[in-house]
């Protein structure tokens, strides 16, 4: 099996972070977006990973090739922003196997053994959504797909495409892929893979569906703290810290600096980083970030990023500094 992973969107929803790193490599629970979906292949028989990349794509080079040496890994890069389809057709030529397709961005919980029972062309999983306006639908009958739309504009189905993709029958996929780009298949100058799936469909391909039990979103502040939030609650890791107070769940790397302060709940804190005099909570902080006299929740800080102060929700961005003390002096 080879597995694409779609890592080259620019994360808008995400700046400043995404000015100077991929959305992939936001940390979220003490490592990056793209290490925990990294860890749930693991197990898997993968022939090959390929990973399309875009702006920033060497960073992600790096870390896979630190992190996880032993993958037999490939790269792709994405340099117009023209959607899922488009990202997957660039690597036509690697895919020569079943494979699994996955967007860089979620992060979830399944038992992929279920790939081995597979005898129709695919699988696609999904969840039910409270709002599936924002995300691609399958419409199902007795365990199989009979329909996809991507973001009705009226709901059709409360079931999401979560974003992870098995196709047995790869060349079937392939030949939809050039299909939609042929005709021209698009939604505000993307082409997604929905259409193409649903290409499929019509030629009487078959793809069941398996209903997934966390899917976690990665792709704005508000998401990401929650998916900090459900990941922190699966494991909390800190070692004990001599005069400061930690209120699991957390992730305090053992290589960060906490001194005087409170710590938690629900806040992840990267290498390198320094807290002082601060009571931090429901926060991820990046790697060499310095905290100093503040009182911080529901905030996401930089890598390298200086604050001090006083209370406040903040998204500060890499290498920034925020000082409320020379801030108020110039008002």
């Amino acid at each position: 099996m080879k597995v694409v992973i779609l890592l080259a969107g620019l994360g808008t929803r995400l700046r400043p972070h995404t000015y100077s790193k991929p959305k992939p490599l936001i940390p979220v629970a003490g490592k990056p977006v793209l290490g925990h979906i990294l860890d749930r292949l693991a197990g898997l028989d993968i022939a090959e990973t390929i990973f399309v990349v875009g702006y920033l794509g060497e960073q992600i080079q790096q870390y896979v090739t630190q992190h996880y040496p032993h993958l037999a890994a490939r790269y792709v890069e994405q340099t117009e922003m023209k959607g899922q389809a488009h990202a997957i057709n660039l690597a036509r030529e690697y895919i020569d196997q079943p494979v699994l397709i996955i967007f860089g961005d979620t992060i979830w919980e399944t038992d992929f053994t279920r790939l081995a029972r597979v005898q129709s062309d695919g699988l696609i999983y999904v969840k039910p959504v409270e709002d599936p306006r924002r995300f691609g639908v399958a419409l199902v009958q007795d365990g199989w797909v009979t329909r996809l739309v991507e973001k009705p504009t009226t709901p059709v189905s409360n079931l999401a495409v979560v974003g992870v993709y098995y196709f047995r029958n790869w060349q079937a996929l392939l030949q939809s892929i050039e299909q939609v780009i042929a005709r021209d298949i698009q939604l505000k100058g993307e082409y997604f893979l929905a259409d193409a799936m649903q290409l499929m469909l019509e030629a009487g391909a078959r793809l069941e569906v398996e209903t997934i039990p966390v899917w976690e979103d990665c792709g704005t502040r508000e998401a990401l703290l929650k998916t900090n939030r459900y990941l922190l609650n699966q494991r909390s890791y800190a070692r004990p810290i001599e005069g400061s107070v930690v209120l699991p769940p957390v992730y305090i790397s053992d290589h960060a600096q906490i001194r005087n302060s409170i710590i938690g709940p629900y806040v992840s804190i990267s290498d390198g980083a320094v807290i002082e005099n601060s009571i931090l909570r429901d926060c991820i902080v990046s790697e060499n970030a310095h905290i100093e006299n503040r009182v911080m929740e529901q905030s996401l800080i930089g890598k390298e990023a200086r604050v001090r102060g006083t209370f406040q929700r903040m998204n500060v961005g890499d290498s920034s500094e925020i000082d409320s003390a020379i801030a108020n002096n110039g008002q």
